[in-house]
């Protein structure tokens, strides 16, 4: 089933090209793990849920652009038709020229309504030449004024117009010392107006990214560019196809529905979170090597302490035992910090990925559970806790995915309210 991405803002449609770009380099790499049948199957899974086919051959990503500002959409069109490996649809964007001025009431109250039918109907065209519509992805920042008012204004219109489709939105947290001086008023507004509209929402911190290309991509001058790179690996690797209990060749039918039907078990809960191993420069890789037990001991680990990144875990942290209490926000205790999340997935890419033994991350006192897939054959187990393997080896190493579902907004707000 095919994904309608929905690019809002200038963070939203840069982020978009570099995922659309991450996808395709994916589709077009040889990687030798997997057969010809089943590579050519994986990369037709692919194209069928990000891309549609044009008569010149060159896929056509299914997205639809909106900012207040043209010059980041002609930006993103011309560089993606330059790269001839894929390109965007030059009628599926929507610009003006007067901004919004990082001011989320402009977005969301000003251009919203006035805009409203023009980008409505981009989106249904899109949508329409989906065989098979598993849902929509948009990308937003929620400092500024476009990506988060308008943002937070289309996602509740994709609801009303779209009742049975998926929403997952992805939004970009701010950083904490950010230029945008009303950025938390913006993020407030935006996650009030998002968590009533939306299915899910996937969060990734700007200072958390910054920190990833500082001390494991070792990037000396930091740019836009690399964190969004950064985070347009993390979403490939996650929404590439991967493989269900039926057999190889045959994919997940709805990626969004997947997710959600694992990591939402209640409307309420509905905030996401991304963590990757292992993360490195590409030129590092033929240097290093990987064991699937020691990944699966490191995210056990970063599971348990709540960690964001595979460097610096506080490997003293531990789970609390069965029956215990947990200790109030005043204890010093250690397992103040354990990670309260109810729900989590696991994904696997990587050479022999389907042996590698899951069972030291699941333990009673995380109170969390497995669907094992184990020589393509599916048991249920427990909870809530999936490992799920796709065929090929996204960006040619091993990795472990993890989805953190979060229980509140709490974690997330707290550096928000100290600075209001």
């Amino acid at each position: 089933m095919s994904i309608v991405t929905v690019q809002l803002g200038q963070c939203g449609n840069q982020i978009g090209h570099e995922v659309f770009n991450a996808i395709c380099s994916d589709v077009h790499g040889t990687h030798g793990l997997c057969s010809k049948k089943e590579n050519e199957s994986y990369h037709e899974a692919s194209k069928e849920r990000f891309f549609s086919e044009e008569k010149s051959g060159v896929p056509v990503a299914r997205a639809v652009l909106v900012d207040m500002e043209p010059k980041v959409i002609s930006q993103t069109l011309s560089i993606a038709a330059r790269s001839g490996c894929w390109k965007y649809d030059d009628r599926s964007h929507f610009c003006q020229k007067q901004g919004s001025g990082n001011n989320w009431a402009n977005g969301y109250s000003v251009h919203g309504p006035k805009h409203k039918d023009r980008i409505m109907n981009l989106v249904r065209k899109e949508a329409e030449k989906c065989d098979r519509l598993s849902g929509f992805f948009t990308i937003m920042s929620m400092a500024g004024g476009t990506g988060s008012g308008l943002g937070a204004f289309v996602t509740q219109c994709l609801k009303d117009a779209f009742p049975a489709s998926f929403i997952l939105n992805h939004v970009i947290w701010p950083y904490g010392t950010g230029e945008v001086i009303v950025q938390n008023y913006n993020s407030v507004l935006t996650l009030s107006h998002l968590y009533r509209s939306s299915d899910a929402l996937l969060v990734h911190e700007n200072d958390v990214i910054h920190k990833i290309c500082a001390q494991l991509m070792n990037i000396k001058q930091i740019s836009f560019r690399d964190v969004n790179q950064v985070i347009a690996h993390q979403l490939g690797s996650v929404f590439q196809p991967i493989y269900t209990g039926a057999g190889p060749l045959h994919y997940s039918r709805s990626p969004l529905g997947d997710l959600m039907e694992t990591l939402v078990p209640h409307p309420e809960f509905k905030m996401l979170g991304l963590r990757n191993i292992p993360q490195m420069p590409e030129n590092s890789l033929a240097y290093s090597t990987f064991s699937w037990p020691g990944l699966i001991k490191h995210l056990r680990q970063m599971l348990i302490a709540n960690a964001t990144m595979e460097e610096g875990i506080d490997w003293q942290v531990r789970p609390p035992r069965p029956g215990s209490s947990i200790p109030s926000k005043h204890s010093t205790s250690k397992s103040l910090h354990f990670n309260t999340s109810i729900a989590n997935l696991v994904l696997l890419r990587g050479k022999d990925m389907h042996s590698a033994d899951l069972e030291p991350i699941f333990t009673s006192t995380l109170n969390l559970g497995l669907k094992r897939r184990t020589s393509w054959t599916a048991s249920q187990l427990w909870n809530k806790l999936s490992p799920v393997t796709p065929p090929c080896d996204f960006y040619k190493c091993s990795q472990l995915e993890l989805y953190c579902k979060t229980t509140t907004l709490e974690d997330l707000l707290a550096s928000t309210s100290q600075n209001i």
